[in-house]
């Protein structure tokens, strides 16, 4: 009888140090859900159009979407990391930013954070010139409000003798490879590859980086990136015959004076085109002001492109952004949009945004 109690104590004890110790490894890794629904309702004319379409659509102030991160601390401050992250349409529960897109569009990989070397990620990944650009903003990441956005991100539907006014390679590159430096009292880089991946197409390549500084109520980057396809190597040619490269670079800064927070940003985009290049030259420069418990939102874009077609641009935008509370806000706004020999467009509406 003493024996089988001694061995039930045993087998106790076993089985709480056994518990103890997938407790202490659970302590160490942990997983997140977390994403933001944004929906407006209003109206948008585009460029060259003659009428408006009204409606409730998705996205106004961010592009919504859901995502999963995990990290594991492995030990002398290295840990692994992994985030999966993927866009949809909250007005039809598509997902997505169109038909068609990336199920885990907005970032999918998994890498390696030390405290001491900064980190490696490899996968689906943002790269850094998005990220430049969104923050240096005031409208941040709207494709809907956002002036630098429409010039930047947006621009690619203007083709013609002188090319594309934006860039070409989406905000999300697949097979790409991102390394990014530990925090050096306050200034970061990142710098990122993305891979062809076909035979035949050698040199048929992504890659750029950016630095970031944020000191008090000072911020600035630089961003960098070279594009030799948009979705597939060799595509190029696709959207303006002979079109083989693309360099970007950006500059910005903001400075947050309290009762108003200033923005600028400076863009230089070059596309290589066999018949003579084309050149696009502008910037933005935007406002946000806090009143009662939100911001008002101003920005003013200019975009030149010189090339067999010079074409002008101009967009601005403003608009109130509300909180009602740290994770949920409402928001209204109006952007209107001019190019060269098109008709104006505009888009205006109100919307909500919450997070979790």
């Amino acid at each position: 009888m003493q024996s089988k109690f001694k061995r039930g104590m045993a087998a106790l004890a076993v089985a709480s140090a056994l518990g103890a110790a997938s407790a202490g490894a659970q302590a160490q890794s942990s997983v997140t859900l977390y994403g933001q629904v944004d929906a407006w309702a209003g109206a948008t004319k585009t460029l060259g159009a003659s009428d408006r379409a009204w409606g409730v659509n998705s996205g106004g102030m961010s592009t919504s979407y859901w995502g999963m991160k995990g990290s594991e601390d492995l030990g002398n401050g290295l840990k692994a990391i992994f985030t999966l992250e993927a866009f949809f349409r909250p007005d039809t529960g598509k997902y997505g930013r169109f038909d068609g897109d990336t199920f885990f569009a907005r970032n999918s990989f998994v890498g390696l954070q030390s405290s001491t070397w900064g980190s490696i990620k490899l996968g689906r990944l943002t790269p850094p010139y998005f990220v430049s650009t969104i923050l240096f903003n005031p409208f941040i990441d709207s494709y809907t409000f956002s002036p630098m956005v429409f010039h930047t991100y947006l621009g690619n539907g203007l083709r013609g003798p002188g090319g594309i006014s934006g860039l070409v390679g989406d905000s999300g590159w697949n097979n790409a490879i991102m390394y990014s430096t530990p925090d050096f009292n306050g200034l970061t880089a990142n710098f990122i590859y993305g891979a062809g991946e076909q035979a035949g197409h050698n040199g048929q390549n992504k890659w750029g980086g950016n630095f970031l500084y944020f000191h008090g109520n000072f911020a600035a980057t630089a961003a960098f990136q070279q594009v030799r396809f948009d979705s597939a190597p060799g595509d190029l040619n696709a959207l303006v015959a002979g079109f083989s490269r693309q360099t970007a670079a950006q500059l910005g800064a903001t400075y947050d004076f309290g009762v108003v927070k200033l923005y600028g940003q400076y863009q230089y985009i070059k596309n290589a085109i066999n018949s003579g290049d084309a050149k696009s030259n502008g910037g933005q420069l935007g406002v946000s002001v806090p009143v009662g418990p939100g911001s008002i939102l101003a920005s003013y874009a200019y975009t030149k492109t010189s090339g067999a077609a010079d074409v002008k641009r101009n967009t601005w935008a403003v608009g109130y952004d509300y909180s009602l509370s740290k994770r949920t806000d409402v928001y209204a706004a109006y952007m209107r949009d001019k190019v060269t020999s098109l008709s104006s467009a505009d888009t205006f509406g109100v919307g909500i945004r919450a997070k979790f």
